[in-house]
């Protein structure tokens, strides 16, 4: 792609949009209904391959705007089958996502902003900074690509938004990017599978609830201590426990899901017994769920993950106090594609 291409992206347009840039160059309605399933759902990006329009609307299309994705710009793949991604933005930089690929299901781990504004003290990605927020067209294409990239059936496979960014702070983006992923005319996704993982606004979350927006939550909790949360998140001082877990309880509210509570255990931090039984407290008081997520140790961080034997006395003393507990293993993590790590460590990236 031509750097200096000024012409608009049409990539990442969503239906009144894509209506609207069209509309010039031919008023029928359907014509944008045309075009968004060739982007979406058949994945194809050049307009001369858009055979159900007229040549001469292909040709105007072409000459008016441009239609880019994100372009994988290196792998790294695990000994376990996952395999990690930089992705050279449109609007450039770079950002990483990962597809976790297993017997039962394939998850692509997607990426809403450059860098981090949030600072978790647990985070690789957080060492960055914040960079800049992704445009719908940067996030659904991600997922375009790496279903290309793996082979992967249209609509068999999950999204769960964990890379890098907070994907509430950049929320009219991510949502954008939801419609297209779950319109039937684009990736046909159902809400279910979709997850946004957030370390916990609880202004965003309630706005969530409000539209009703169909995707699965995950909220960061870390730990149910709030002198302890905000030393290892800095976002915890701003947002109190209690206010969380009314937003928390307000979004799982008449849906057949139970949002999701993620505690990433670090060595004599927060996996102690008392911290378990105020996770579970946190947990009753939000109607949620726990996972337990191991920490994936890096030379640059200063902690260790929890020894088994505490992981699975928190996971007990959640089980005795009437919460549903569950632990995710780790994925990746010889690519620094696991939970946390992604952050660009050139000594795991294989260029292409």
């Amino acid at each position: 792609m031509n750097a200096s291409d000024e012409r608009p992206n049409l990539y990442g347009l969503g239906r009144a949009e894509l209506a609207a840039a069209i509309a010039p160059l031919d008023p029928a309605r359907f014509r944008a209904r045309q075009v968004f399933a060739a982007l979406y759902r058949r994945g194809v990006v050049d307009p001369s391959a858009w055979t159900d329009l007229p040549a001469a609307l292909r040709g105007r299309i072409a000459e008016e705007f441009r239609c880019v994705r994100p372009r994988i710009a290196s792998r790294a793949l695990a000994a376990d089958g996952t395999l990690k991604v930089v992705f050279a933005l449109p609007g450039g930089g770079e950002v990483e996502a990962v597809a976790i690929r297993e017997p039962e299901r394939t998850t692509f781990c997607v990426s809403s902003q450059v860098g981090c504004a949030f600072g978790c003290a647990f985070c690789m990605t957080a060492r960055l900074g914040f960079g800049r927020n992704l445009e719908p067209g940067e996030i659904v294409g991600q997922v375009a690509e790496l279903v290309a990239e793996t082979g992967t059936a249209p609509g068999q496979f999950n999204i769960v938004f964990m890379g890098m960014g907070e994907p509430l702070h950049n929320f009219d983006n991510v949502l954008a990017a939801i419609d297209i992923l779950t319109d039937e005319e684009g990736f046909g996704l159902g809400g279910r599978r979709i997850t946004i993982s957030t370390v916990g606004l609880a202004h965003r979350i309630l706005e969530l609830a409000r539209r009703g927006t169909p995707v699965r939550l995950a909220v960061s909790l870390v730990v149910a201590d709030e002198a302890l949360r905000a030393r290892l998140m800095p976002v915890a001082g701003r947002r109190p426990l209690p206010e969380l877990a009314a937003a928390i309880r307000a979004f799982g509210e008449g849906k057949r899901d139970r949002p999701t509570l993620e505690a990433v255990l670090l060595d004599g931090v927060n996996d102690a017994p008392r911290h378990a039984e105020l996770m579970a407290a946190f947990a009753r008081e939000a109607r949620a769920k726990v996972n337990l997520i191991e920490f994936n140790p890096t030379p640059e961080l200063p902690y260790l993950p929890s020894p088994e034997e505490r992981i699975q006395q928190y996971l007990r003393i959640l089980r005795d106090g009437g919460v549903v507990g569950t632990v995710r293993r780790s994925r990746g993590r010889d690519a620094c594609a696991a939970c946390g790590q992604l952050a660009f460590l050139e000594r795991n990236d294989a260029k292409e």
